[in-house]
């Protein structure tokens, strides 16, 4: 009755529809199941997608072929670089979004792809043959045939709203929890744990006066996320606001501290350390007067606000009581309470690179089933199981990243070698070839690994190599055009830069900390008309790679010296346990994760530089 497909995505979160759009833009026939066709691409907490290292990865699967940069660009209502007083490592676009028209533009785009097919029911059992998976089964008993499945579940699995002393199960607010799926995997083998997260109230702006916050417009020349031509930057934004809690607001939330399941031991999940809740917060700096809060509006024309920093499972009277205490806030109309919600995960570590399970061959885990926390976090997941599900099942080669190609690449190396016993949030400091995994060059670094899977565009590729051509005769102008000191040093002089004595190149001049590109144009017309014929986006790059040139180069060298050891394979069948001059630690964790390669053995916790030159002895190198 039910035709067969070659990818089940279960799950339509951020994981969900990156991996059923990179399958089926790829080929494949994908039915895309969901317990709600209503909440697919569903905002679950705040209403923005980036941030910092966030906004690498959204650029990243932009630069691969995905859709959350496009559906980001399309829906935002405003956009900032965070970050630009640092590095360029460190620069991290981030939009605010309309939620409803987030939403609304993933669905349309997974609609208008005519291999995903829709099923709206809750998925409580894979089915298997032996050690493959061969489908699911519904809760109404329907079975459903494919090659591979993926398995988006956010939080959903035998999940628990905790609001105070009530709690009630559920998958986010007003949807119900997925059950069944957890029990059979544990009986198969899989170790499953537990982890909690938490959303702030949302409240009706008419209710705020912004006259006692902080204005926090978007950027003057706001950028976008995605390199295609797809979208086109904000002609104009919406402001967010800042307001700040008070020892008043700290002093009512601790009246309900009794009451809170955080402190009274009814909540066991581990909370994300760097997103903690309010009562969290207050409790653990105690020292601390007051807390920022961020007021961001939940789309264009909605008045629906959400308090971004006060995310809180108190009672909701006492999250009334206390919230109408910020400056700004004391006449305030809530929507609805904060809550926090545990549910089930299954620790990373029981996956490959391609995020196919060890246990279970063409089954993947994707998004916060494998312990991470974010949309850009679960979004970059499910693009790498959707295209890696594609690959297998036409036995092509598997589709991996390096550590110094993506932080995807970061992001799954850590899960797979490191696990995590805490909800998972990428950080540029994770990354140790920050610099360059830059926002501004994802495309140069991925677009033609997306074009030769089949998921970026012809039209992606040309404007890559466009913009690539552009940035090196860029790049090789600069190094060759001189200019005299007299025409330049009245110009260093208003930079407050020391003046030169012989004639020197632009490259040189660009090195120098005061100056940048558009600095130049102030020395002649012809270089002020040269450089006018390249988009801010060339010349931007040009001065980052002409000022970071030396950090590049020792980066570069860096990641060649490591990828040797990605190239020392280690056989599937190797014995680690008869290896006597490893540690036992060594033994039991190499033993269980089972790398592939001398390279991946090196970033598992546990394993020491000691362990891995007996590795390598043992294997004659």
């Amino acid at each position: 009755m039910y035709p067969a497909y070659d990818v089940i995505v279960v799950g339509a979160g951020h994981a969900g529809c990156e991996a059923a759009n990179a399958a089926a833009r790829m080929g494949s026939k994908v039915l895309l199941i969901t317990m709600n066709m209503n909440t697919i691409a569903q905002m679950s907490c705040n209403p923005a997608m980036g941030g910092v290292a966030k906004g690498q990865i959204v650029r990243e699967i932009d630069a691969l072929g995905g859709m959350s940069g496009i559906i980001s660009d399309k829906s935002m209502i405003q956009f900032r670089m965070l970050n630009k007083s640092k590095g360029p490592a460190m620069w991290s676009p981030r939009t605010q979004n309309d939620r409803m028209r987030f939403a609304e533009e993933w669905r349309l785009a997974l609609e208008a792809n005519p291999n995903v097919d829709f099923w709206q029911e809750m998925v409580t059992s894979i089915l298997t043959d032996g050690n493959r998976v061969t489908g699911v089964t519904t809760g109404m008993g329907i079975e459903f045939k494919a090659k591979s499945v993926i398995l988006t579940s956010g939080t959903f699995l035998n999940g628990i709203i905790h609001i105070g002393e009530k709690k009630f199960g559920g998958g986010r607010t007003g949807e119900g929890a997925s059950t069944g799926i957890t029990e059979q995997l544990v009986a198969l083998g899989f170790e499953a744990g537990r982890m909690k997260t938490g959303t702030p109230p949302r409240v009706d702006g008419r209710s705020l006066d912004y006259s006692k916050m902080e204005e926090q417009a978007g950027d003057e020349r706001p950028e976008k996320f995605s390199f295609s031509a797809a979208t086109t930057p904000l002609q104009k934004q919406r402001s967010c606001f800042i307001t700040y809690t008070n020892p008043e607001v700290h002093s009512t939330l601790a009246k309900g501290f009794d009451k809170s399941p955080m402190f009274n031991g009814r909540i066991q999940g581990i909370g994300p350390r760097y997103c903690p809740s309010i009562e969290d917060k207050i409790n653990r700096f105690a020292e601390r007067t007051r807390h920022q809060i961020f007021v961001e509006p939940e789309g264009w024309n909605t008045v629906e606000i959400y308090v971004n920093g006060f995310s809180t499972s108190l009672p909701e009277d006492v999250q009334y009581e206390a919230i109408k205490k910020i400056s700004g806030f004391e006449n305030v109309k809530m929507f609805r309470p904060g809550y926090a919600i545990e549910y089930d995960y299954f620790p990373p570590t029981q996956l490959n690179h391609t995020l196919e399970t060890k246990l279970i061959e063409n089954l993947y885990f994707a998004g916060q089933i494998n312990g991470t926390t974010g949309y850009e976090e679960a979004a970059c997941q499910g693009l790498m199981a959707g295209i890696n599900a594609h690959q297998k099942n036409h036995e092509d080669n598997p589709f991996t990243l390096s550590r110094s190609e993506a932080y995807i690449g970061v992001l799954i190396d850590d899960l797979i070698n490191k696990g995590t016993d805490e909800p998972y949030r990428m950080f540029t400091s994770r990354a140790e070839h920050r610099i360059l995994l830059r926002q501004d060059n994802a495309d140069l670094r991925l677009t033609e690994k997306g074009f030769n899977l089949g998921l970026a565009t012809q039209e992606r590729q040309d404007t890559m190599k466009k913009r690539s051509e552009a940035m090196h005769k860029l790049l090789n102008d600069l190094d060759q055009k001189k200019v005299d000191p007299a025409e330049v040093n009245p110009t260093l002089e208003e930079l407050s830069t020391a003046g030169i004595q012989h004639r020197t190149t632009l490259a040189k001049l660009i090195k120098r900390p005061q100056v940048h590109i558009h600095d130049l144009k102030r020395i002649n017309n012809d270089i002020n008309e040269y450089l006018n014929k390249y988009d801010e986006s060339t010349l931007e790059g040009a001065d980052i790679h002409i000022k970071y040139a030396d950090y590049i180069d020792k980066e570069t060298k860096l990641a060649e010296r490591i990828s040797e050891l990605e190239g020392l394979v280690i056989k599937e069948a190797f014995d680690f346990q008869s290896v006597q001059a490893l540690s036992s630690e060594a033994k039991e964790k190499l033993g269980k994760i089972k790398p592939k390669t001398i390279g991946q053995a090196s970033r598992i916790s546990g394993v020491s530089p000691a362990d891995i030159s007996v590795l390598m002895v043992y294997m004659g190198r």
